[in-house]
């Protein structure tokens, strides 16, 4: 990491239903293919650790606790990389959130939970009440769950806390790509920031994923995009002056 720089990682990885040390195995591989390729953060999709599985998400949530992801804590040490992951999260006051929990090289390990759910969401998880932005190497990234990004509200307030990057993990079909694509690009565009996308692309909650990570520069336009949902990993490092930069996909394993 050069000094006002930051390279990102967008991970399209398989995820197989409820099986969660199967799919830490698949997390811990990215972490180090991405680790191996310069990137200093690692972004899964939505619920990335379980699958979209919401009526499983009582079983499968996690506890907001250190100890409960000391192995991807680890592989963030062990690797210099911050890591973002997915996972339903315990709300002892309510139903589990659809969270993220995110890990960071000094061990350090803090959490989001999504604040605006899609139709049917609510019967099995409650909403976050805090946006979430991190720091590195003078670059602000607010992280955006899926539907967050479609209420206006939340880009606007992560603009206004300082975010001069927005990055979105999220489950989106085929379908409702081309849609979700216009509202990523017009938030990039709109907020001179730029916007990067990790999907899902295995068949998850009985939902058929299209994958096609995607970064849209400050003007809304795509700097790259994997295109497809075979399994990689896609890369773009941001300077201080500039947007744009070096950028790679590779495909992994």
């Amino acid at each position: 990491m050069t000094p006002g720089s930051v390279t990102i990682s967008l991970a399209q990885i398989p995820v197989i239903k409820g099986a969660l040390k199967e799919n830490v195995k698949i997390h811990l591989s990215y972490i180090s293919e991405s680790s191996y390729f310069g990137a200093d953060v690692v972004v899964f999709p939505e619920l990335s650790l379980t699958g979209y599985e919401l009526e499983l998400a009582d079983q499968l949530s996690f506890q907001q606790e250190p100890n409960e992801f000391r192995v991807l804590s680890e592989s963030s040490v062990e690797y210099n990389i911050v890591v973002i992951a997915g996972c339903p999260l315990i709300n002892k006051k309510s139903k589990p959130s659809i969270g993220a929990v995110i890990c960071f090289p000094n061990g350090d390990i803090e959490f989001y939970s999504k604040q605006y759910l899609h139709t049917g969401e609510d019967a099995y998880c409650s909403t976050g009440t805090e946006d979430y932005l991190f720091s590195i190497n003078k670059h602000r990234i607010a992280l955006a769950i899926c539907a967050d990004y479609s209420n206006p509200r939340h880009s606007a307030n992560a603009v206004t806390n300082g975010a001069d990057m927005y990055v979105a993990s999220a489950l989106i079909s085929e379908p409702a790509y081309q849609a979700d694509a216009r509202i990523l690009s017009n938030i990039a565009s709109g907020y001179k920031i730029p916007v990067l996308l990790s999907n899902h692309i295995s068949q998850t909650g009985g939902w058929p994923a299209c994958g096609k990570n995607t970064v849209w520069d400050s003007s809304g336009e795509v700097v790259i995009t994997s295109g497809d949902k075979d399994e990689c990993i896609v890369l773009c490092t941001f300077f201080d002056d500039s947007f744009n930069g070096t950028i790679e996909k590779t495909t992994v394993g």
